[in-house]
């Protein structure tokens, strides 16, 4: 059973032969009857009963015709839902993000041309990113690290070394780089779980035998920077979101390179949504972001 035999069907029910369906539904007669007659070979049940140009309909067709009523009718009511929906979504543009950094000159562009659009920003980590785009809870997601998925269109933003980062005065005078072997001996504060640049760090230790244990994890990462800001432990960035902060100092990982590369993505099948058009119309790359 297809789609296009139960319209054919419906329609010539409806209007009460073939031709005046096959012109409501801008087809030709014979492949309107061609449809409706593999309907019924297929299920071996006759649905109207032909007499010269007029058509009746049998009791299957008749009950039939009740269902593709509702089945339409149904159809018709998601239609005009998802215009609502649409119309809703072009007045907002969700974006959730792990760092906001990225797209910072974009939405500034954004904003220009669309003043009249809420911009929402949350914060998260991969994971809730990418659970809020699949949850429709989120319009556009900036993360780091993504594996290629087919439901997602992806703009790479770049990538920058991981950094650790320590309240200044926390590392012994001299300390110029932090080995994975150093890691062990200084109090770690790492991100909750599902963090990218944590679990780059936690595998990279596995392969060498190491185990990090931190004394403090902590979701999010202007939190985790607050936290380490208070000389707490040593915590873990990428470079290119480290930005400026004079309590804070920037210490390089020796004898690993771990990288964070930052996307852009949405919902490929949501490429039409208003506010993600709108968006990626400013977008221009990451020389721009």
């Amino acid at each position: 059973m297809r789609y296009a035999q139960l319209r054919a069907f419906h329609h010539v029910a409806l209007h009460g032969g073939f031709s005046r369906a096959a012109e409501a539904l801008n087809q030709t007669q014979p492949s309107l009857s061609d449809q409706v007659r593999r309907l019924e070979q297929d299920h071996d049940t006759l649905l109207f009963y032909r007499e010269g140009r007029r058509v009746r309909l049998t009791g299957a067709g008749e009950d039939l015709f009740l269902l593709t009523r509702r089945f339409f009718e149904v159809e018709d009511q998601i239609g005009r839902h998802l215009e609502r929906s649409r119309a809703a979504v072009s007045g907002t543009l969700r974006i959730m993000a792990d760092s906001a950094l990225h797209i910072s000159e974009a939405l500034v562009r954004f904003r220009r041309r669309h003043p009249g659009v809420l911009v929402q920003i949350a914060s998260g980590n991969s994971e809730q990113v990418l659970s809020a785009l699949r949850g429709y809870d989120a319009e556009i997601g900036i993360l780091g690290s993504l594996d290629p998925a087919p439901d997602l269109t992806c703009v790479d933003l770049g990538e920058s070394p991981i950094v650790a980062i320590a309240a200044r005065g926390l590392l012994p005078a001299g300390t110029v780089s932090l080995s994975l072997d150093d890691l062990r001996r200084v109090p770690l504060v790492f991100r909750e779980r599902g963090s990218r640049t944590r679990s780059g760090l936690e595998e990279a230790a596995r392969r060498d035998g190491i185990r990090l244990s931190p004394v403090i994890e902590v979701e999010g990462r202007e939190a985790m920077r607050e936290v380490v800001a208070t000389g707490t432990g040593v915590g873990f960035i990428s470079d290119a979101e480290l930005g400026h902060d004079p309590r804070i100092e920037r210490v390089p990982l020796s004898g690993l390179t771990l990288m964070m590369t930052e996307t852009l993505v949405y919902l490929t099948q949501r490429r039409d949504v208003p506010a993600i058009r709108a968006f990626m119309r400013e977008w221009d790359g990451p020389a721009g972001a």
